[in-house]
């Protein structure tokens, strides 16, 4: 039997509450019991002994917006070289989008994005299946079939779902599966610009995008959502009106949750005042006080999870003027130092942060994990909170280096990261 003992940590689970000076024990891939009385009769015998020195031992984080280039873009990004990167990020579940060549629009696709990342990857890997067929926004795909098949929820990616006929169907038959929409929301007549609509965006001399975009969508939505009933999830907010949108359809009784990327609670669109096309996401950077609402918004749990929103490009796609250049940027390992900034500052409790980053996600999609809970699978991050460190693109894992996090000085990492009982990554020992 294989056996970890976790010592002297600082234990946080943030689905219980739980936040106490304790140990943790893992055997068999497994967490076998933890408390702050474990071992008080010793450790096991042959026990592997990892002594955490106050550290955080929490869940290990589940991203649930993540791009990759695999199948058919292998060169901006595969499932092993995201393993890696989510790996030293603390990030021991993947959620993928369909945005590949082939599309994850098919059972047969589904089944091998499972089996490429059984095989080449170091953390947990799972799809979200294309809402349409081809990501075309014309007709749905199977969703019972690749709900069976292992897709975890349904979605066009980085495209809305613009004909709202095509949306009122899957929404019904999604309902008839339990089965989760995840939306795009931007309107795509509105969304022609390259950054928020604003009087930067005038004076930088670029084309806008308005909110408007986004609250319309998400207001379309949620009125054929009134009608048909399921599951809905805005992938990504970016605005206060949003977040008070979605607050109150969620008090009239709505069934819709959302996510937020970490690129934009840290940042607005003053940091593209240098053109810099790393900046350059969608949805766009916006203003100040967008991304304070944003902030507000996971501290009083209308947004329900927290992103990287991970979309690799590579150099050629980057090196462009700023209106020409791709959409797009990397954040599996900045995921982690970028959402505990907001408890730095005191904006976030710690537990309500981790708790977007673990048990919220895990129960949007339904994974048994995301939990410190005897009997539940050893996925485990060991958290620094204090670390100081410099985000260098030269020395990420992704295969494609678009960080808007370059050069930035960022405070707390993960030390050690663990997947089914097994380490797959201790900070300063070459990785995995």
């Amino acid at each position: 039997m294989s056996r970890t003992a976790f010592i002297n940590a600082r234990l946080v689970d943030p689905a219980s509450g739980l936040d106490v000076k304790g140990n943790l024990l893992v055997a068999d891939g497994k967490i076998a019991d933890l408390g702050p009385d474990l071992f008080s009769d010793g450790i096991p015998d042959g026990a592997e002994i990892v002594d955490c020195r106050g550290h955080i031992l929490s869940p290990g984080l589940i991203d649930c917006r993540v791009f990759t280039g695999e199948p058919g873009a292998e060169h901006r990004e595969t499932l092993r070289t995201a393993s890696l990167a989510a790996a030293a990020g603390g990030v021991t579940t993947l959620i993928v989008m369909p945005n590949t060549h082939p599309v994850i629009d098919d059972v047969a696709l589904v089944d091998f994005i499972e089996r490429r990342a059984r095989d080449t990857g170091i953390v947990h890997i799972h799809p979200m299946a294309a809402l349409t067929k081809g990501l075309a926004g014309a007709e749905m795909t199977e969703i019972g079939l690749l709900k069976e098949a292992g897709a975890v929820a349904f979605t066009d990616g980085d495209r809305a779902v613009a004909n709202a006929q095509v949306m009122r169907r899957a929404m019904s038959y999604a309902g008839l599966f339990g089965a989760l929409i995840v939306q795009h929301a931007e309107v795509p007549e509105l969304a022609t610009g390259v950054m928020n609509d604003s009087e930067l965006a005038s004076r930088l001399g670029l084309s806008g995008i308005p909110a408007i975009a986004e609250t319309i969508m998400i207001e379309r939505d949620l009125r054929l959502l009134e009608t048909t009933g399921g599951r809905y999830h805005v992938a990504q907010v970016s605005c206060a009106a949003s977040v008070e949108i979605i607050r109150r359809a969620r008090h009239n009784g709505l069934n819709v949750t959302c996510g937020v990327s970490a690129a934009h609670l840290a940042l607005n669109e003053n940091d593209i005042r240098g053109y810099r096309t790393f900046f350059k996401v969608s949805p766009p950077l916006r203003s100040e006080e967008d991304r304070k609402a944003l902030v507000a918004g996971v501290a009083d749990g209308t947004i329900d999870v927290i992103v990287s929103g991970h979309n690799p490009q590579d150099a050629d796609a980057k090196r462009h003027p700023f209106a020409e250049a791709s959409f797009g940027a990397i954040g599996l390992e900045t995921l982690l130092p970028a959402s505990l900034a907001l408890v730095h500052d005191g904006d976030v409790p710690l537990t309500r942060l981790l708790g977007a980053l673990t048990f919220a996600p895990a129960d949007l999609l339904g994974l048994q994990t995301g939990r410190l809970a005897a009997g539940l699978p050893a996925d485990l991050v060991l958290i620094d909170m204090g670390m100081p460190w410099v985000v260098e693109s030269a020395r990420l894992r992704s295969t494609s280096k678009n960080t808007p996090f370059e050069d930035r000085r960022v405070q707390g990492r993960a030390l050690r990261t663990m997947v089914g009982g097994r380490t797959v990554y201790i900070h300063g020992d070459g990785g995995h």
